[in-house]
């Protein structure tokens, strides 16, 4: 006898019509799962930060006095100005995201394109701009002295509380200090490469300089840097350890390393996703110029890319909030 076997084919599409949960396709609900994971990690990366900072609170660098630069505005105290400008750039990219995703609902193809454009430019003039923050930051402009605890030891003028470089009033000694470099003819060792300065020199041109101060980390109660007197400055003298300039991953001229620390990891994974969004719009813009999207009668791709864009400036006003503004 015989077995009949029966098999059972699925026609046409998988998912279709009313079967869509929310009236969602599988692409943008696939989207919106990678949202809400991404949204995860970084709320776990913002906690971690509150956290540290809660924990070392009353020595931890304050925005204002890190973020001063703005671009061909040397020597011009500008805090917080250009993070400010970034933002708003970032958040109109995001409105023109908008336009876009609407002209694709009319079938706009040459508005969706002109859109994407603005979009585009705007989230490379972002990246661009995280770049020369991040330059700005890892190279510093005044530099400081970190004690032998580990503290940052900046130095202001007494006259007007502003930082002072320390090549404005730091002493030039002899020195017979030499590079560790293969020019040198020392290829066998490695080394850091020596600050412009020694501690010694540091302390003398303390000493000499009696408008010359040390602010410390300590906050008081008015949200301001603890500012010594120039006797209790030079008495800190016998703490110094070593100069520091800029910041890296283990010196920070600004404060608390762990400030320089957050700083890369969390703006850096920001910038990571901005720049793969810019990647992912310049994409789309292509299909859209070379018509995909009008064959198709539709432009979701557009919709979804916009889904992801918007994500990333919601991400940065958290980021601008509680990194910068609080």
């Amino acid at each position: 006898m015989a077995a009949t076997v029966t098999t059972t084919a699925t026609t046409g599409k998988t998912w279709d019509g009313g079967n869509e949960p929310m009236a969602a396709s599988y692409g943008k609900l696939m989207m919106w799962f990678f949202i809400v994971s991404d949204a995860l990690t970084f709320s776990g990366f913002l906690a971690a930060y509150g956290f540290s900072r809660f924990k070392f609170i009353g020595t931890w660098p304050i925005a204002d006095e890190v973020f001063t630069h703005f671009p061909f505005m040397h020597g011009v105290d500008a805090p917080m100005y250009y993070v400010a400008l970034m933002t708003f750039i970032l958040i109109f990219s995001s409105v023109t995201m908008v336009l876009a995703v609407d002209a694709g609902h009319k079938l706009q193809k040459n508005k969706v394109a002109v859109y994407m454009l603005l979009t585009i430019v705007g989230g490379l003039i972002f990246v661009g701009s995280q770049a020369w923050e991040w330059k700005n930051f890892i190279g510093g402009e005044y530099g400081a002295v970190e004690s032998k605890g580990g503290s940052i030891l900046q130095f202001v003028d007494s006259n007007t509380g502003k930082r002072i470089a320390l090549e404005d009033f730091a002493a030039h000694l002899p020195t017979d200090r030499q590079e560790k470099r293969k020019s040198n003819g020392i290829w066998f060792e490695t080394a850091p490469a020596l600050p412009e300065f020694t501690v010694e020199e540091v302390a003398a041109g303390l000493k000499a300089n009696p408008n010359v101060v040390i602010k410390t980390e300590n906050i008081t109660k008015d949200k301001t840097k603890e500012i010594l007197s120039h006797e209790a400055s030079v008495a800190k003298i016998a703490d110094f350890g070593m100069v520091v300039k800029g910041a890296n991953l283990e010196h920070n001229e600004y404060g608390h390393k762990l400030f320089a620390d957050f700083f890369f990891f969390i703006t850096g994974f920001h910038g990571f996703h901005v720049f793969s969004g810019v990647c992912f719009n310049i994409l789309i813009f292509f299909n859209v110029v070379l018509g995909t999207y009008e064959k198709r009668r539709s432009y979701e791709m557009v919709e979804k890319v916009g889904l992801y864009w918007h994500f990333v400036d919601l991400v940065w006003v958290f980021v601008f909030t509680f990194f910068y503004l609080v």
